[in-house]
C-alpha cells in the first residue's frame, strides 16, 4: 500500500475536479482513496509514504494511438516535405521492407525502447497497429510482438495496398488468411479509409469481416480530406475514428449522436501540414474527443503526448482541463477503458470488470503522471520544457 502525498493539486477528471493538497491511496495496483491530504483515514498511516514534493499529478496519459512496431527510416522523405512536398499516404511502404525483414528479436527490442520513451512523457496505456509488413507473415509476427507487451493491439493489414499489388487481391489476403493468423493476438481491426488507401466498399469489407471474428471496430479517416470514414465509423459502432482533420456539419452530428470517440492526432497534422482539427467545433458540438500522438516512422515521429496537448491548449483552442481529459478518459474511451457503472455502482471498473483508465477514482488504475512544477498549466505555459517528474503504473514507478 502506498500513500502519495504533498500533492500541489490532483487532477482527478472526474466530478471531484482538481483537488489542492490533495492525497491519493493505492493498495494492490488500484486507487482506494482520494481526496485533500488533511483528511487521509488514520487506516492508511502505516501506509508507505511517497512525497510528491509540491507538485501536480494528473492520471498518466492514455494514448489510443500508436504504430509502435516498425523498423527502418523515413527521415529524408519527411526532409522533403518540409521542403515543400505534398503528404500522400503510399510513403508508408518505405518502411515495409525494413519491417519484414527486421526479425521479431528486433521488432521486440524496438516496441520495449518506444514503450519506455513513453513512460518518460507520462504515459502509462498504449494502444498500437501492425500494418508495416503488409503480408500474412509480418503482420502475424508484429501481432505476436505486440501482444506480449501492449494491452491494446489493432491489427492494420489494410493499411496500404503493397507495391505492385492489386488491391481487391490485397483486401482477399487481409480479410482471409492474414485476419485468421492474426486474430488471436489482437482485440481491434483498423483500416485506413483514405484516397491513396482503401475506398469504403473495401473498408466496410475489412471492418465486417474484422467483427464477425471478434474483434472491435477502428477507423483511420478524413485525414486528407472529406471522405466515407467518419459515416462509416459511427454507422458500424466503431470504438474511435482517428484523424478527423476534414469534417462536414453531417460528419459532426453523426459523430454527436453516437459513441465514436474523434481522435484528434495533433503531431501527425503538424507533421504533415495538414490543417489541425477543429476541436471547438467538436467539443460544443458535444463530441467525445481524444488525443493521441500516433507514433509512426512516417507522419509523427514522437511518443510526446505532452507535446499534443500543449499543441492543443496552444492552437487548438481547448482549455487545459480539455485537453487533459481528452488525452486521458478521451483516450480511454477510445479503447473502451473508461470507468462504468456495474449494477448501478460506478467503482472505477470498465465494462470488462477491469481497473479503469484516465481518471483518478476510487477502483480505477493507479497510473499517475507526476508534473515537475506546480501547476499543470506548465504542460502549455513552458512549451517544449521537461515537464515529466515521475510515471507510476498499476502503482509501480516506471519512470523517474
Amino acid at each position: 500500500m502506498k500513500l502519495f502525498t504533498n500533492i500541489s493539486e490532483l487532477r482527478t477528471v472526474s466530478d471531484a475536479g482538481t483537488i489542492k493538497d490533495a492525497a491519493l491511496v493505492e493498495d494492490g495496483g488500484v486507487i482506494v482513496w482520494v481526496g485533500p491530504a488533511s483528511e487521509v483515514p488514520a487506516d492508511y498511516a502505516a501506509a508507505e509514504h511517497i512525497d510528491c514534493g509540491n507538485r501536480a499529478v494528473l492520471p498518466g496519459w492514455v494514448d489510443s494511438h500508436t504504430h509502435m512496431i516498425f523498423d527502418g527510416n523515413r527521415a529524408e522523405e519527411f526532409e522533403a516535405r518540409m521542403a515543400g512536398s505534398d503528404y500522400a499516404a503510399g510513403g508508408i511502404a518505405v518502411t515495409m521492407e525494413a519491417t519484414r525483414s527486421a526479425g521479431a528479436q528486433r521488432l521486440e527490442r524496438l516496441l520495449v525502447e518506444r514503450i519506455q520513451a513513453g513512460h518518460a512523457g507520462g504515459t502509462t496505456t498504449f494502444e498500437t497497429k501492425t500494418g508495416y509488413g503488409l503480408n500474412t507473415e509480418s503482420e502475424l509476427e508484429a501481432a505476436q510482438v505486440a501482444a506480449a507487451h501492449v494491452e491494446d493491439v489493432t491489427f492494420l493489414g489494410a493499411h496500404l495496398v503493397p507495391p505492385g499489388a492489386d488491391a481487391e487481391e490485397y483486401v482477399t489476403e487481409v480479410v482471409g488468411p492474414m485476419l485468421e493468423q492474426v486474430a488471436p493476438h489482437v482485440g481491434w481491426i483498423d483500416v485506413f479509409c483514405e484516397r491513396g488507401a482503401f475506398n469504403e466498399t473495401q473498408s466496410r469489407r475489412v471492418l465486417e469481416a474484422g467483427r464477425a471474428a471478434g474483434l472491435r471496430l477502428r477507423v483511420h479517416g478524413n485525414q486528407l480530406g472529406d471522405g466515407p470514414g467518419v459515416q462509416l465509423a459511427v454507422e458500424l459502432g466503431a470504438a474511435s475514428v482517428d484523424h478527423v482533420n476534414y469534417l462536414t456539419d453531417a460528419d459532426v452530428s453523426a459523430l454527436a449522436g453516437s459513441e465514436t470517440v474523434a481522435t484528434m492526432l495533433p503531431a501527425c497534422d503538424l507533421s504533415t501540414r495538414q490543417p489541425l482539427v477543429e476541436a471547438r467545433r467538436l467539443i460544443d458540438a458535444g463530441v467525445t474527443v481524444a488525443i493521441a500522438s500516433n507514433l509512426n516512422p512516417g507522419t509523427s515521429y514522437t511518443s510526446s503526448m505532452n507535446y499534443c496537448v500543449t499543441t492543443a491548449v496552444l492552437q487548438q483552442y481547448m482549455s487545459l482541463d480539455e485537453a487533459i481529459e481528452a488525452a486521458t478518459l478521451g483516450g480511454a474511451k477510445a479503447l473502451r477503458r473508461q470507468a462504468v457503472a456495474h449494477d448501478g455502482d460506478a467503482r472505477g471498473l470498465d465494462a470488462q470488470g477491469r481497473p479503469a483508465k484516465g481518471q483518478l477514482i476510487v477502483g480505477a488504475a493507479c497510473d499517475l503522471h507526476i508534473l515537475d512544477a506546480v501547476n499543470a498549466i506548465n504542460l502549455a505555459y513552458r512549451p517544449g520544457m521537461p515537464v515529466t517528474y515521475q510515471t507510476w503504473k498499476a502503482g509501480e514507478k516506471v519512470f523517474g
